[in-house]
């Protein structure tokens, strides 16, 4: 029981629907008659006395100031992946998201102002962030019920958001700067980008430079989020290597002859330093940062007393108003604009599957600020009434943006026809085994369809699987092969895909196949002849074969077939026609089909 709450909580929706709970928890406790409680606890004094530094807060701000740095931290990660490995390396997947993300900062911040005046300018602040996780959360609830791309978009949107709002937070609302700390802040972001340099893969010198890092920002008077976002901007992230999977392969095999415990920790050492330790301190971070670190942040800040008439004071206060409108009808006009006029100039596109109608929901979504709204207003406000005020207008425009993307994405699906913001899920065209290269009983009752790129690290490693599918399945799965060149990060793959098809014309495919995987450093022309004399293959025909457009085109149709069935990446498989997500070692995909079989009716076995 206590493992299916901690699974669900991991996801979009089980973080959301906490996140509320705790909200709503903290609005009740503090609109009881144990308020004083609420308040007192926060209240309650902590200081840390290290040396002559002395970090002496209350509880409610060492929440704030405190663990809340974690979560910039790793939203600093999550903006590094994007930018080095993820969807904004790429000059046309980064600049729609960053003018819509700008757009939507600055749209905002204006209707605010425009609505408040000169009563409270300086809450503008409150009105630019959006809480990543509440609203993947309500996009699970309100959503099309296929939506990952246009999460993948919004994830992408909200990396430029929360870049802009956690730098707002670090300039805007820092006062009396102390030089002294200052300074050992700034060596401290040196150390960290020298460690990068230097590809320290350990995690502990990354962790002690931050901690470092927090304290400085601290005593120099400064907001720490910035600090917690730049430190996670400078540790480096990167793919896995095949080499590096190969070398811990290695020592497993070391450790299956030799189970020591000095072999162990060389095991664990070669896990490590094959996973960048940007993945590495996400992972351990980002579940403890969503179940624990946000939710507590809500208890501490959502819990204001409403009773007395500072509801209805609220109602009529400019503050909340522009609060509301700022981040309701903001975000919606600042990202949708920004993200017609982006697409309109030619600077990208949107992703495949998201439609108009999605974007607007998307936008309107992006109006639950909660998080970092709620941590503005409190730097912002010293007037309780304002900080009420403030407080209110934030979880208003929660409630009513989450409303608006419902209805918008109703509208884009009855109106509009979007049913889903997601790629293809269905093998199109389907398996067609007097064209398609297949391995296994032809009249098997499952086929798995990989789409393989022969320079492909993971290919090489996933294609091992299907003799662990035959072995366990006994003919009842046969295994088919497309090919999908992912011609901008490896150049030899499609003239490798032209030779697996050449050699097919004499007989050997799969042969060469193997061959290809087997010398994936090696597949410039020479080479390819080289393993076709290897195989036997007549050299002259094999070199006509070669230069044959309609091989050339076969590979092309392959790769068409992949974009209409909504494959974008190497390794992608498919299930008997539908997109397999997941991980694809040959457990999970023979635990697949058993779970198919498992749910036909007896007489259709």
């Amino acid at each position: 029981m206590a493992l299916k709450i901690a699974q669900r909580l991991r996801t979009d929706t089980g973080a959301a629907v906490l996140l509320l709970s705790v909200t709503l928890f903290a609005l009740l406790w503090a609109n009881s008659p144990f308020s004083a409680s609420y308040t007192s606890l926060w209240e309650i004094p902590v200081q840390v006395d290290l040396g002559d530094l002395a970090f002496d807060m209350d509880l409610h701000h060492w929440v704030n100031d405190g663990l809340m740095v974690l979560f910039f931290f790793v939203v600093g990660l999550e903006v590094r992946q994007e930018l080095t490995i993820g969807s904004l390396r790429r000059r046309s997947q980064r600049l729609v998201p960053l003018v819509a993300g700008t757009a939507g900062v600055v749209v905002p911040a204006l209707i605010y102002l425009a609505i408040v005046g000169g009563a409270a300018p300086q809450g503008w602040g409150a009105v630019v962030g959006t809480d990543t996780a509440f609203l993947l959360g309500v996009l699970a609830l309100v959503g099309p019920r296929m939506s990952n791309q246009l999460r993948v978009f919004l994830l992408t949107l909200s990396v430029v958001d929360d870049f802009l709002a956690v730098s707002i937070i670090g300039v805007v609302y820092s006062e009396d700067v102390q030089v002294g700390p200052l300074l050992l802040a700034g060596a401290c972001l040196v150390a960290l980008w020298l460690l990068g340099r230097m590809r320290e893969w350990r995690s502990t010198p990354y962790v002690l430079v931050v901690v470092v890092l927090w304290g400085a920002t601290m005593q120099a008077g400064i907001h720490p989020s910035i600090a917690g976002m730049l430190a996670g901007l400078l540790v480096p992230a990167a793919l896995t290597k095949r080499a590096d999977v190969v070398r811990t392969k290695n020592l497993y095999r070391a450790y299956w002859q030799s189970p020591s415990a000095a072999v162990a920790r060389d095991v664990q050492l070669g896990l490590s330093r094959s996973i960048s330790v940007n993945h590495r301190l996400h992972e351990v971070l980002n579940t403890p940062v969503n179940v624990v670190v946000v939710p507590l942040f809500a208890l501490a800040n959502a819990g204001i007393d409403l009773r007395g008439g500072a509801l209805g004071e609220a109602l009529v206060s400019s503050i909340t108003w522009g609060v509301v409108a700022g981040l309701v009808v903001g975000k919606l006009v600042g990202i949708s604009l920004g993200t017609w006029v982006a697409v309109r100039l030619g600077l990208g596109t949107l992703p495949d599957g998201v439609g108009p109608g999605s974007v607007l929901g998307g936008a309107a979504l992006s109006g639950i600020g909660f998080t970092v709204s709620l941590l503005v207003v409190g730097l912002a406000f010293d007037d309780e009434s304002q900080v009420q005020a403030a407080t209110v207008g934030v979880l208003l425009a929660l409630v009513l943006a989450s409303l608006l993307g419902w209805v918008l994405f109703r509208l884009a699906r009855v109106r509009w026809g979007e049913e889903s913001a997601d790629l293809p899920t269905t093998l199109d065209p389907a398996v067609d085994l007097r064209h398609d290269h297949y391995r296994g009983n032809p009249d098997a009752p499952h086929t798995i369809v990989e789409y393989l790129d022969f320079e492909c690290p993971f290919c090489a490693r996933a294609t091992g699987m299907w003799r662990d599918l035959r072995d366990a399945l006994d003919g009842r799965v046969r295994y088919v092969v497309r090919h999908l060149p992912l011609d901008d990060v490896h150049p030899h793959a499609r003239l490798a895909a032209v030779a697996a098809e050449a050699a097919a014309r004499q007989g050997q495919f799969w042969e060469m196949h193997d061959l290809l995987f087997a010398n994936q450093t090696a597949l410039e022309a020479e080479d390819l002849r080289s393993y076709a004399d290897e195989l036997g293959l007549d050299p002259e025909q094999f070199d006509a074969d070669l230069a044959d457009e309609a091989l050339h085109a076969r590979v092309a149709d392959h790769a068409e077939s992949a974009r209409a069935s909504g494959a974008q990446g190497t390794p992608t498989f498919f299930l008997d026609g539908s997109r397999h997500r997941g991980p694809h070692d040959a457990a999970t995909l023979i635990a697949a089909i058993e779970e198919l079989e498992a749910a036909e009716p007896d007489d259709a076995r």
